[in-house]
């Protein structure tokens, strides 16, 4: 049976990126998504909710995110699902699920804060050894192997 693990989700970050380095020197940023969904209910009532995501970025694309984002800005991101369990200082089981960043694309106009740069920018992810899936990612225009 095949497998697929493929997100794409357009939201806005809920927080700065926050980046560090893996011991190897690559760059990481963390980030958080809100992602709205608006929708009428059988009443007719307007409804919204909100969904928050957290998201991860490697290499070059990490650092370019940590340069050119800030809370509340719009971008679009593509990657795979991660999910992680941990148990916490208290000896809780702790699990969550998280997005591992591949591509992304700045979404909205240019940032009035006097920054210049790449406001419409895209970018990728550098792939990481100890993060990529066993036979690497599959690239748009690469053969799908099932």
């Amino acid at each position: 049976m095949a497998n697929y693990n493929k997100v794409i989700l357009a939201g806005n970050l809920t927080r700065d990126p926050q980046l560090s380095y893996l011991p190897s020197s690559t760059p990481v940023v963390d980030f958080g998504l809100a992602i709205n969904r608006k929708w009428k209910s059988p009443d007719g009532a307007d409804r919204e909710e909100t969904c928050f995501v957290d998201c991860r970025c490697f290499g070059r694309g990490a650092e370019t995110i940590n340069k050119y984002m800030t809370k509340g800005q719009p971008i679009l991101v593509e990657g795979r699902l991660r999910y992680e369990q941990w148990e916490s200082k208290e000896g809780q089981k702790r699990n969550k699920l998280s997005v591992v960043v591949d591509q992304f694309q700045f979404l909205g106009g240019p940032r009035r804060d006097g920054a210049g740069g790449e406001p419409r920018g895209t970018g990728r992810a550098a792939p990481v050894e100890a993060e990529a899936p066993p036979g690497g990612d599959v690239d748009v225009g690469d053969e799908i192997p099932f």
